[in-house]
């Protein structure tokens, strides 16, 4: 996967939508995450992700984060979501 966003934001509130976001990826978490285009993926954060800023193709500037999630049915295999094209959050608890 590029480390470069397919989209950046930078309205105050898609920030704080991100932002929000964020807050709900505690370390180590079971989540369930539902994804633009209405993909479902379950697993553990590895690490809260960080806002960061990227330039597009144009070179205007803007913010994302980047998340690493490891696969609950298989945890060596990670899955890299951005931030922003998250949908909504689940917490999943422990079995």
């Amino acid at each position: 996967m590029s480390h470069t966003p397919p989209h950046i934001y930078t309205s105050r509130a898609d920030l704080d939508l991100i932002d929000a976001r964020i807050r709900a990826l505690d370390d180590e978490a079971r989540v369930r995450v539902t994804l633009a285009g209405g993909a479902c993926i379950e697993g553990v954060v590895s690490a809260r992700p960080t806002l960061e800023t990227f330039r597009d193709a144009a070179g205007d500037e803007g913010h994302n984060a980047l998340l690493r999630l490891d696969d609950l049915a298989a945890p060596d295999v990670p899955h890299f979501f951005w931030v922003g094209d998250i949908r909504t959050i689940e917490r999943i608890d422990k079995a």
